[in-house]
């Protein structure tokens, strides 16, 4: 794919703002599943649906070669209401594409056209469409639903958007990254009583608060500083009148890592922490660990393989070889630690009030899906030479 012609762009760009129209969550992307399977069977592929709940595989194969490739892409949508003006906005009240999901699944779609079109390969092309990204684990689920059993895949590659890079600027990493996510739920249990004795009680607020103090010494004084490590307490609920001490307060904690061992040593830490904190306090503690997404882990071979794809294509100046390494989760880890292959970013933006992902006036950059179709069609005749 040299460069998408005025016509086919149009067909694209189409077919991602009629995918922004009608955004869809975790598992209930059925009219986008359809929509992707009918394309991908007018474009000749084999196609397979309902992997791990909504997911679609698209197959072709051209060759004798036994070598295969998997190229992914996500589905879902967010429970936010959209605020971006733009006339394709969602008709979904409060669900809305505010990370591009709906343009990752138009560039693959444009891909498999185009590799379709010229069958320039020698071997299996495997395009994976995931369901449930936000939080769902969809990748898993499809993992579990016998994936990469169904469709072997000998390297397997995905691409995010990102805004704060200029459009169509491709920015890779080896190693860690992006982090692991977990979710803690703390209950911490007192006695109530009346505000005015509170001698009488034992106040779950006090050592709550305690408590989320000090967490923050975890990270500052526990963690090595040259290693990333993120515990967040997103929600404190006690109480409900000034003069009324709770017998009961909760947390929520949001706990990040880049490396699998920082991600136990801060299970570790915090459990330990807490439990002792409640118990100086004379009040108990009960904790639910949530264990959410693995650390993404890119594998160097494969990430220079694409480094190299994009910088024939876009030259070094198009290209960021090795981009740092961000705390958000993504469940692309789970294929990874299955297949070895590599997560890259391509820009959606760096100019003043450009929107970053989940934020209602996002919009996705639909000059990303003609660069992102050029990227993902080489890829496929370079992995797969004849």
């Amino acid at each position: 794919m040299n460069a998408m012609n005025d016509q086919a762009l149009e067909e694209f760009i189409s077919i991602r703002r009629d995918i922004h129209r009608h955004p869809e969550l975790a598992f209930e992307e059925l009219r986008t599943a359809k929509l992707v399977a009918e394309k991908l069977k007018e474009f000749g592929y084999e196609v397979f649906e309902g992997i791990g709940g909504t997911g679609v595989v698209g197959v072709l194969r051209c060759g004798e070669s036994q070598i295969s490739v998997g190229l992914r892409a996500d589905m879902d949508a967010l429970p936010i209401e959209e605020k971006s003006g733009a006339s394709w906005s969602s008709k979904n009240h409060g669900v809305m594409h505010a990370c591009g999901h709906d343009g990752h699944t138009a560039m693959l779609l444009a891909a498999a056209k185009d590799i379709a079109k010229n069958k320039d390969f020698d071997g299996t092309v495997n395009l994976i469409f995931q369901p449930a990204e936000e939080g769902g684990g969809g990748a898993l689920r499809m993992i579990e639903d016998g994936l990469f059993d169904r469709f072997p895949c000998d390297s397997i590659f995905a691409i995010h958007n990102m805004p704060g890079y200029p459009v169509g600027h491709f920015v890779f990493r080896d190693g860690s990254a992006m982090s692991s996510s977990d979710y803690v739920s703390i209950k911490i249990q007192g006695v109530g009583g009346h505000g005015g004795l509170p001698h009488k009680a034992s106040d779950p607020i006090v050592a709550a608060s305690s408590i989320v103090m000090a967490l923050q010494t975890i990270v500052s004084r526990n963690t090595d500083p040259q290693q990333a490590a993120v515990i967040t307490v997103g929600a404190f609920n006690a109480g409900h009148a000034n003069n009324v001490i709770p017998s009961q307060a909760n947390l929520e904690l949001s706990v990040r890592a880049l490396d699998p061992k920082v991600r136990a040593d801060l299970e570790r830490r915090i459990k330990g922490l807490v439990l002792a904190q409640a118990e100086s306090f004379g009040l108990t503690a009960e904790i639910e660990w949530k264990k959410g997404y693995a650390v993404l882990v890119n594998s160097s071979a494969e990430t220079e393989f694409a480094r190299n794809v994009a910088a024939g294509i876009f030259g070094e100046e198009g290209i960021t070889r090795q981009g740092p390494a961000l705390t958000g989760s993504e469940d692309f880890a789970f294929m990874l630690e299955r297949v070895p292959g590599s997560y890259l970013f391509i820009g959606n933006g760096d100019t003043p009030g450009s929107c970053m992902v989940h934020n209602p006036a996002y919009d996705f950059n639909d000059g990303n899906i003609t660069v992102g179709a050029r990227f993902w069609s080489e890829l496929v005749k370079q992995f797969l030479k004849n």
